[in-house]
């Protein structure tokens, strides 16, 4: 019991909000009496049992509905090749988003899972709240006389609830710290956190039940994230690309007019732009020293034939789609040639199909060699996660 009283002296914000909890539930104990006390403490546990049943329950749909969900929308939604107003693009950003990116797909998912099953459990509650009223509530009048020492031992067992009521408040508090501080170890105020000796005796606790499974998934989760973040900003790219400028279409249409299969057009486009589309380093080198960003639509590509990457693998998404083909601009670290990689963008074309008929290539680098589905593609290119 020391061992808790001394760091709570210390005012470590930690402790202060605990010692806060445990207080005003004290409080509150001895002001409602047992009766009260006792109710509030019954449906803090009932919620606390509501809560933890529809995250369970909220998380079995998600892993049912998600893959449901992907098929639905791979089948449905069909980005139009024209021009979109804003309104349009935000729309079909978040479709296509929900389609490909399975993180995001999960949480919208859990979170409306969640809310629905809260929704439901609110239509039980009153049924519970009465019950619990006619448990508690006294069927018979007291006496005068006896009514002032009922009161006063009441309050005492009202205060007893309360503390156990605080006590609650603050395990739940200090649980969701921990897992916060888990699966966000750089996170914000987790150093602070971490040194708090309230936080730390309740992590010895907790650790046996929870770290196995939460240890290593917060950077984990965190790249994730951090990926799929930068993959729903770039859709947004892609969907504005899906508006096809007709002298970008009529070339596409003229490069790919021989081709008779999928992959015939998508080397054709290859080799068109890995020819004509020269590399602007320029542009490179402001970037890298001066931090100076030039945002470039595929049109500018095509009409000054230069670009870095980027630029190239969205010209290509953008022929590519004029010629019927189902393509992707994929972001992530190219190979420098001097052992190390850099950022780096290419595509991804649908030749058969399912995942496993799409294959890579990589327009920017044709000078350099043929980067058009090379058996060892992925030792130079690797993807975002």
């Amino acid at each position: 019991m020391t061992s808790w009283i001394e760091p709570l002296s210390k005012l470590e914000p930690i402790a202060v909000i605990v010692l806060f909890l445990l207080l005003g539930s004290l409080v509150q104990g001895i002001r409602r009496g047992a009766s009260g006390s006792a109710r509030r403490l019954f449906f803090f546990v009932w919620e606390g049992i509501v809560v933890v049943l529809c995250l369970v329950l909220a998380a079995q749909l998600t892993n049912k509905l998600s893959p449901v969900l992907a098929n639905w929308l791979t089948v449905r939604v069909k980005v139009p090749l024209e021009e979109l107003s804003s309104l349009e693009q935000a729309w079909y950003t978040l479709l296509t988003s929900l389609r490909d990116f399975t993180l995001l797909r999960y949480a919208v998912l859990f979170i409306l899972g969640y809310l629905l099953l809260r929704v439901l459990a609110a239509f039980i509650e009153p049924l519970i709240e009465r019950s619990v009223e006619g448990l508690l509530r006294s069927g018979r009048e007291e006496p005068v006389a006896g009514l002032r020492g009922k009161r006063s031992a009441s309050r005492v067992v009202g205060a007893v609830i309360g503390a156990a009521h605080g006590a609650g408040r603050s395990f739940i508090f200090v649980a969701l710290l921990f897992v916060y501080v888990s699966l966000m170890p750089n996170g914000w105020f987790v150093d602070k956190i971490s040194e708090s000796q309230v936080y730390s005796h309740a992590a010895e606790w907790l650790s046996p039940v929870a770290g196995d499974v939460l240890a290593g998934q917060g950077p984990v989760l965190t790249k994730a994230v951090e990926s799929q973040f930068k993959q729903i900003l770039q859709r947004k790219y892609e969907i504005i690309d899906y508006a096809i400028p007709a002298e970008i279409e009529q070339a596409a249409l003229y490069v790919t007019k021989d081709a008779q299969t999928k992959e015939e057009k998508a080397r054709a486009l290859y080799d068109w732009l890995g020819t004509r589309i020269a590399y602007d380093y320029d542009k490179a080198r402001n970037y890298e020293e001066q931090g100076i960003w030039k945002e470039q639509t595929p049109p500018e590509t095509f009409d000054t034939r230069k670009g870095v990457c980027i630029d190239i693998a969205r010209l290509y998404a953008v022929m590519a789609r004029s010629a019927g083909l189902e393509v992707r601009v994929v972001t992530g670290m190219g190979a420098d040639g001097r052992g190390g990689f850099g950022p780096h963008a290419w595509n991804e074309v649908q030749i058969g199909e399912g995942e496993s008929g799409w294959i890579p290539l990589d327009a920017t680098w044709a000078n350099a060699g043929d980067w058009f589905n090379p058996p060892a593609f992925d030792d130079t290119h690797i993807r975002e996660a």
